[in-house]
C-alpha cells in the first residue's frame, strides 16, 4: 500500500533526519517503526503521510507517487486524504473546531457526505470511542486522554484504509493506553492497515507488529517480526532502546540490561 524508496531527509538542509530509507507497508498489516528519540521515526511517518517531502527518494501510495506536485492535483489529493489518516503525537495540533462533534463531522462533510449521513457516522464513532458525553464540549476542556480519543475519532470518521499513529502512547494514563492498544487491534482486525512510530517496546509486543528499527544514524538497522526484534537485546542496546544499569552491593558491582518492557513483560 505504501512504498518508500531510498528516502533521505534533513532539516534546514543540514540536520540529518533520515538516510536512504526503503520499506513497504503491506495491506492489512501492523507495522511499528521504532527507534530512540531523534532517530527519525516521526519524520518518516510524516513523509509517508504526505505532510513533508523527501530531499531524495520517492514515496508511493497504491503505486501512485506522493509528492508536492501530485498532491496539488485535487483528484489525487482527495483520494489520498480519504484513504490515509494521520494521528499526531500532540492532539492539540489536530483539534481546531469549536466542539467535539464539529471535529468529527468536519472530515465527512469535506468528503461530500450529507449532513445526516455525516452525523450518523460521527455518532457511531463517538459510541465506539466512548466520547458521546463530550460531543458539545470544546477541546480546551478535555483531558489529554479525551483529546487523543477525539483526534482519533476525527480520522476514523473519514474511514481511511491506512492509519498512521505518531507516538500514540505519549502522555496517556494507563487506562487510556490499554484502551488504545485494544482499539488498534480491533481496527486491524476490521481490515485497517496500522502503522505506528514508537519507542514503547510494550506496545510493539502487544500489537505483535512487524518492526522496522531505526538507528541513531537515521538508517534502518533491522527489520523483523516483534518477537525476533524484542529478543535481540544487543540490537536494542545498540539503537538506545534499552540501556545497561549498574548498581553496587558492597564491593560488588552488578550490570544488567534495563527496560520497562524487559522487566515487566507478563
Amino acid at each position: 500500500m505504501i512504498t518508500v524508496q531510498q528516502v533521505s531527509y534533513s532539516y534546514f538542509g543540514r540536520i540529518p533526519a533520515l538516510h536512504s530509507i526503503s520499506l513497504d507497508v503491506r495491506k492489512g498489516e501492523k507495522l511499528a517503526i521504532i527507534g530512540a528519540n531523534g532517530s527519525g521515526k516521526s519524520t518518516l511517518l510524516q513523509i509517508m503521510g504526505g505532510l513533508i517531502y523527501p530531499d531524495q527518494g520517492r514515496v508511493f501510495f497504491h503505486e501512485n507517487i506522493v509528492s508536492e506536485k501530485t498532491l496539488k492535483d485535487k483528484t489525487f489529493l482527495r483520494y489520498f486524504r480519504e484513504k490515509l489518516g494521520y494521528v499526531f503525537q500532540d492532539s492539540d495540533v489536530q483539534l481546531f473546531c469549536p466542539t467535539v462533534l464539529d471535529e468529527l463531522i468536519y472530515g465527512p462533510l469535506q468528503l461530500g457526505l450529507s449532513e445526516k449521513e455525516a452525523k450518523e457516522r460521527c455518532l457511531a464513532i463517538m459510541r465506539m470511542l466512548s466520547i458521546e458525553n463530550l460531543k458539545d464540549r470544546p477541546s480546551y476542556m478535555l483531558s489529554g486522554g479525551e483529546k487523543k480519543r477525539v483526534a482519533i475519532g476525527s480520522v476514523l470518521t473519514m474511514n481511511p484504509e491506512v492509519l498512521l499513529f505518531d507516538e500514540p502512547m505519549s502522555g496517556l494514563d494507563p487506562r487510556t493506553q490499554s484502551f488504545l492498544v485494544e482499539l488498534l487491534l480491533a481496527l486491524n482486525e476490521a481490515g485497517k492497515t496500522i502503522v505506528v512510530s514508537t519507542h514503547d517496546l510494550t506496545l510493539v509486543s502487544e500489537l505483535n507488529a512487524r518492526v522496522v528499527v531505526l538507528s541513531e544514524e537515521h538508517r534502518i538497522e533491522k527489520m523483523g517480526d516483534a518477537e525476533e526484534i524484542l529478543q535481540d537485546k544487543e540490537l536494542l542496546l545498540r539503537v538506545n532502546l534499552i540501556h545497561e544499569h549498574l548498581h553496587r552491593h558492597g564491593d560488588v558491582t552488578h550490570r544488567h540490561l534495563h527496560s520497562h518492557y524487559l522487566l515487566h513483560r507478563h
